[in-house]
C-alpha cells in the first residue's frame, strides 16, 4: 500500500505543478483559496481539513479538500465553470483525486464529466473518466477529452456515488494533454513462428506420458493411448500447413468438482511480449453431460484469466477450439489451461497447440487470393484510323478510386471538427451513425422525436457522395432499450415497435442502402421475451415492405472470434436459417469485428462457414485495440486483409478513427489532434496498394491489357502521331475480361 500511495503522490504533485509547459486551467485546484471558484451540483459543497477523526487527511501536504454532502442523487457532486479555457481541436488530460464516504457502500462509480454548450446552441455531455473509488483511501480518475466546436459553456463536474453517499474531492488537474513519445516497435527478432510451445503435446514424454502436464484443482489425469483425431485441427492446419499427423492421444480429465478444473501447463518463459499467439486443440466431453457444456483454453496471466478461445461440446464428438491471445506486460507466472465443462463431467483433450503465428506469410497468400477476388482483366482498344496509328501508343493508367465499400462510423459532433471531416471524406465512401439513427437517440421520451442529428449527417453523407447504413432499427440487448419502452405493456410495445419502425422507414426512404434490423440478437432477447418468436421476422417483413430498396442485415459480435460460446458461426447460421424459414427478408450478414488480437485463419474460418448462406458479409463495426501502434497496425492489416481477399465480405465499416471518438481504447487511427499515427500510417499504406496503376505501350493491334482493381479510372494515350486521347472508365466485378473502347 505504501508504494502505490507514493505513486499516486507522486503523479498528483507532478500534475498539480504542471509537469509541463502547459498550466492546469482549473482555478483553486486543490482548495487553497477554499471553495472560491466552486460549487455543488444539486447538493453542498463543504470544505474540509480532515474528517473521520484525524483519518481522512488532504493528500500530499495539502490543506484542505471538498465534500458533496445532502446528495440525494447520483449526479449530485462538485463543479466548476471552465468557460474561456478551454479550446476547440485541443486534447486535454484529467486527474481527479476522490474518494467516497458513509452511506451503504465502502467502494462506489466516480465519474468525471464535461457538460459543454456549443456556440451552435447543442447541448452535449461527454464522459472524461470513470473509476471505483474507496472509503479506504484517495484514487485517481484520469482521462482525457476534446471539444470539437466552441462552447459557449463549459462545466467540467465530479459525480457517480449513490444517494446518501458523501463525494470527497482532494484536487482536479485539467491541462492540455502531452504528446506521446514515439512509439517503438516490438521486438520479434527471437520469435520462432509455427513452434509449439506446449511440452509433451503428443503425450508420450515421462512414465505416465504427462511429463510437462499437472491436473488444475483436484481432478485427475490419465493418458488415453487411442481415439482422438489423428489430424491437426483445420485452423491449425491452415496456419502450420503439412505436418506430422497426430498419434490419436489424448488427456483423460476425470473427479472434475468444479468448471475450472482441466489440464493445465505452466508456459511463462516461453512467451513474447506483444507477438500474437494462436490457439488450437481437439476437445471431447464425457457421457455425464447433461446438455450442451463449454468448454475453453484459458489463460491465468498473474492471476488474472483470459481467453483463448471457446466451443459449446452438444454431444459426444470432438470439437475444435481455435482462438488467440498476446501478453503486453511482461508476467512472472503464466498456466494455460482447458476447462470449462460442468463438475463431474470429465473432459478429454488432444493434441493442443500455441505457436505465434507468421503475420508476413500469411499476408502474402492473401494478396494473392486478393487478385483473384477483387481484381479483372482489361483490356483498352484504341480507336484510330488503322491499326498503325494506334500501335505503340504510350499508354498511363491511373486508378482514382477502389468501388470496394470502405467505410467509418460518424457522430453529428463530429461533423464540428473540420479536421475530422476532411479525414473521413477523403479516405472513406461510406458511413454509419454511431448512435443518432438508434431508437433511444431519435425518441428518447414517448412522442419526443429528434431526428435532426440524422438528418444533418445524412446531409454530410449526401454532399460527398457516400453511401449510408441505417444501424440501427431495434437493438434486442435489454441495456440499450430506454426506460420508457421497457417500462410498456405487451400491447403498448407492440405498438410502439410498430411506429417506430413506421416513422423510421417511410421518413427515410431510400436514403439508407442498408438497416440493421434487431441488433445483436444473439446476445439480447428484449423483443422477442416480451412479443414473441415472430416479433424478429415482423420486422425484417414489414421493414422490407416499407423500404424495398434497402439491404436487411443481422448484426452481431464475437463471430469472427472463436472465444463466445453464444456467437458462435454455427449458431449465428440457425438464426439465420429460423427466420428465413419465417419468411423474413434476411439480405446480408453483419459482422462487428470488434477484435482482439487477430488470427487470419480463425477469422477466415467464420468466414467459409457463414459464406454457405449465400448472403453478402459486411463488416459492420471493425477496430482492433491494442496500446502498442505498430501491433494495432498488424491487427487492423490482419482484418483489413482477410476481409478484402474473402469473395463472401462486399464491405468494411470502421467503428471510429479518431482518439476519444472510439467504442474501444486504443483503437484509434488518428490522435486527438489529427496526428496520424502508426495503425493510421498502415491504412493508408493498404488503401493506396488497392489501388492499380499501368504504363507501357499498345500492342501491334492498338490494344493495352492490365489487370486492376474494381473501380474508377483515368487514361492518357500518347498515339505515335503525337495525337492526345484521355478518358475515365469503370472496372466493374466480372469473370471476362472487360473491353474499353478507347475513341479520340
Amino acid at each position: 500500500m505504501a508504494d502505490s500511495r507514493s505513486e499516486l503522490y507522486s503523479e498528483v504533485s507532478k500534475m498539480r505543478l504542471g509537469g509541463g509547459d502547459d498550466e492546469n486551467i482549473i482555478l483553486n485546484p486543490a482548495f487553497d483559496d477554499g471553495l472560491n471558484n466552486w460549487s455543488g451540483r444539486g447538493c453542498k459543497i463543504v470544505l474540509h481539513d480532515s474528517m473521520s477523526d484525524g483519518k481522512i487527511l488532504p493528500l500530499n501536504g495539502g490543506k484542505y479538500f471538498a465534500s458533496a454532502t445532502g446528495r440525494t442523487q447520483s449526479w449530485n457532486g462538485i463543479e466548476q465553470e471552465i468557460t474561456g479555457r478551454v479550446e476547440r481541436k485541443l486534447a486535454y488530460e484529467v486527474a481527479a483525486t476522490v474518494r467516497v464516504l458513509g452511506g451503504s457502500t465502502t467502494t462506489a462509480d466516480v465519474r468525471v464529466n464535461l457538460y459543454v454548450r456549443g456556440a451552435n446552441g447543442r447541448d452535449q455531455y461527454i464522459g472524461v473518466a470513470k473509476s471505483q473509488a474507496s472509503d479506504k483511501d484517495w484514487v485517481q480518475l484520469q482521462g482525457k477529452f476534446l471539444l470539437n466546436s466552441a462552447a459557449s459553456r463549459a462545466v467540467i463536474f465530479i459525480e457517480g456515488p449513490p444517494a446518501g453517499t458523501d463525494l470527497l474531492l482532494n484536487s482536479l488537474v485539467v491541462k492540455h494533454a502531452a504528446k506521446s513519445p514515439p512509439p517503438s516497435p516490438p521486438d520479434f527478432q527471437n520469435v520462432v513462428h509455427g513452434v509449439n510451445i506446449i511440452q509433451n503435446s503428443n503425450l508420450v514424454d515421462g512414465s505416465d506420458g504427462l511429463n510437462g502436464w499437472f491436473p488444475l484443482g483436484s481432478c485427475k489425469l490419465t493418458v488415453a493411448s487411442n481415439g482422438a483425431p489423428h489430424v491437426l485441427p483445420p485452423m491449425a492446419k491452415e496456419s502450420l500447413g503439412t505436418r506430422e499427423p497426430l498419434n490419436g492421444r489424448y488427456i483423460l480429465v476425470t473427479s472434475r468438482t468444479q468448471t475450472w478444473m482441466g489440464a493445465a501447463q505452466v508456459i511463462a518463459d516461453k512467451l513474447h511480449l506483444h507477438a500474437t499467439y494462436q490457439v488450437s486443440t481437439w476437445v471431447r466431453v464425457g457421457p455425464q453431460r447433461s446438455g450442451p457444456q463449454n468448454i475453453g483454453v484459458s489463460l491465468s496471466v498473474d492471476g488474472k484469466w483470459i481467453s483463448g478461445g471457446q466451443v459449446e461440446a452438444k454431444d459426444g464428438r470432438w470439437y475444435e477450439i481455435g482462438g488467440s491471445f498476446r501478453i503486453e506486460k511482461q508476467p512472472s507466472r503464466v498456466i494455460v489451461s482447458v476447462q470449462g465443462p460442468a463438475s463431474g463431467v470429465d473432459l478429454m483433450v488432444a493434441g493442443l497447440q500455441i505457436f505465434p503465428v507468421d503475420r508476413t506469410k500469411r499476408f502474402k497468400r492473401l494478396k494473392k487470393l486478393t487478385d483473384k477476388v477483387r481484381k479483372r482483366d482489361v483490356v483498352l482498344k484504341i480507336s484510330g484510323s488503322g491499326v498503325d496509328a494506334t500501335a505503340g501508343s504510350s499508354v498511363r493508367v491511373t486508378q482514382i478510386k477502389n468501388s470496394f465499400p470502405l467505410g467509418s462510423c460518424i457522430t453529428r459532433t463530429n461533423m464540428d471538427n473540420e479536421d475530422f471531416v476532411d479525414f473521413f471524406v477523403k479516405n472513406f465512401n461510406w458511413a454509419v451513425f454511431g448512435n443518432e439513427l438508434k431508437w433511444y437517440w431519435t425518441e428518447p421520451q414517448k412522442g419526443s422525436l429528434n431526428y435532426a442529428d440524422a438528418d444533418e449527417l445524412l446531409e454530410l453523407c449526401r454532399k460527398n457522395g457516400m453511401e449510408a447504413r441505417g444501424h440501427c432499427i431495434f437493438w434486442e440487448v435489454e441495456s440499450t432499450v430506454q426506460n420508457w419502452v421497457r417500462s410498456l405493456n405487451k400491447e403498448d410495445l407492440s405498438m410502439a415497435v410498430q411506429n417506430r419502425i413506421n416513422g423510421l422507414l417511410t421518413r427515410y426512404k431510400d436514403q439508407f442502402r442498408h438497416y440493421d434490423v434487431n441488433n445483436e440478437m444473439l446476445h439480447g432477447s428484449f423483443y422477442r421475451d416480451r412479443l414473441g418468436e415472430d416479433i424478429r421476422s415482423y420486422m425484417f417483413k414489414t421493414a422490407n415492405q416499407l423500404d424495398p430498396s434497402a439491404t436487411l442485415f443481422v448484426n452481431d459480435y464475437n463471430v469472427e472470434g472463436a472465444a463466445d460460446t453464444r456467437a458462435s458461426p454455427e449458431m449465428y447460421m440457425n438464426q439465420i436459417l429460423g427466420l428465413q424459414e419465417q419468411a423474413a427478408p434476411v439480405g446480408g450478414i453483419g459482422l462487428q469485428g470488434h477484435v482482439t488480437t487477430p488470427v487470419g485463419p480463425v477469422v477466415s474460418s467464420a468466414l467459409d462457414k457463414l459464406s454457405v448462406l449465400g448472403l453478402p458479409i459486411w463488416f459492420t463495426e471493425l477496430d482492433a485495440p491494442a496500446s502498442n501502434e505498430y501491433v494495432r497496425a498488424d491487427d487492423l492489416e490482419v482484418m483489413l486483409r482477410e476481409a478484402f481477399a474473402h469473395p463472401s465480405v462486399e464491405g468494411i465499416m470502421l467503428w471510429g478513427f479518431w482518439e476519444l471518438f472510439m467504442f474501444r481504447d486504443n483503437s484509434h487511427l488518428v490522435n486527438a489532434e489529427g496526428d496520424l499515427n502508426e495503425a493510421g500510417k498502415r491504412f493508408l499504406m493498404l488503401k493506396q496498394e488497392w489501388l492499380s496503376h499501368a504504363r507501357g505501350k499498345a500492342d501491334d493491334q492498338g490494344e493495352f491489357k492490365f489487370r486492376g482493381f474494381h473501380g474508377t479510372y483515368s487514361v492518357d494515350i500518347i498515339t505515335p502521331n503525337e495525337k492526345k486521347l484521355s478518358q475515365t472508365f469503370t472496372v466493374a466485378e466480372g469473370d471476362s475480361a472487360l473491353v474499353v473502347n478507347i475513341n479520340p
